[in-house]
């Protein structure tokens, strides 16, 4: 086990290190604007970082807006809604879950961000074609050698390693990075302090 944690923390100091991580600004940067024009966001992914979508997702709306009159961001996980994603599965096809749902949804300007390993599952890859065609700002975070989602999306962040769990580790790592830069870089609508602050 000693060996083993080692080398994971080797293998994820490394990640952290690669050219990739000079491409989480433009995210921030992106997010930060949406933020301000009252654009919408988007995250997907399967498996794991289906589950990094949601989870960032919450980051987002609540976490980022702790300190703003109008709170965190308009943002959604596409991969939260177990009736939508059974219903679009069963009807148009599972390549199709994330695709229709934005073209029902997205609108131009707003921002997609994929969490993929591979690059290259087929609903992810539709997802960024949909973005791209409504004219989203599209990011995808990448392991691997990226796959079909690296040419894809507008701005990739791809980290060239062979480990799920450390590609899934980085997908939270940026998430986080960009919800702090976001919360200590408010748009200007500053939450008035509570009374009992006042007083004091």
């Amino acid at each position: 086990m000693e060996q083993l944690i080692r080398d994971y923390t080797s293998k994820l100091t490394q990640a952290l290190g690669m050219k990739a991580m000079q491409r989480v600004p433009a995210l921030a940067a992106a997010l930060r604007d949406a933020w301000q024009a009252k654009r919408s966001v988007f995250l997907c992914g399967n498996g794991g970082s289906a589950g990094n979508a949601v989870h960032l997702a919450n980051d987002m709306l609540y976490g980022v807006g702790l300190n703003n009159r109008r709170g965190g961001l308009k943002v959604e996980a596409l991969s939260a809604n177990a009736a939508v994603l059974t219903c679009l599965a069963n009807d148009i096809g599972y390549d199709r879950i994330y695709s229709e749902q934005l073209r029902v949804k997205a609108e131009a300007d707003d921002v997609l961000i994929v969490l993929s390993g591979s690059g290259n599952s087929a609903n992810v890859v539709k997802a960024l074609e949909m973005g791209n065609q409504i004219g989203m700002k599209t990011f995808a975070i990448l392991a691997f050698d990226g796959g079909r989602c690296r040419s894809l999306a507008q701005h990739a962040i791809h980290f060239p390693i062979d480990d799920m769990q450390i590609a899934e580790d980085l997908q939270l790592t940026i998430g986080h990075l960009c919800m702090q830069w976001l919360y200590a870089n408010p748009i200007h609508e500053i939450a008035p302090k509570m009374s009992s602050e006042a007083d004091q």
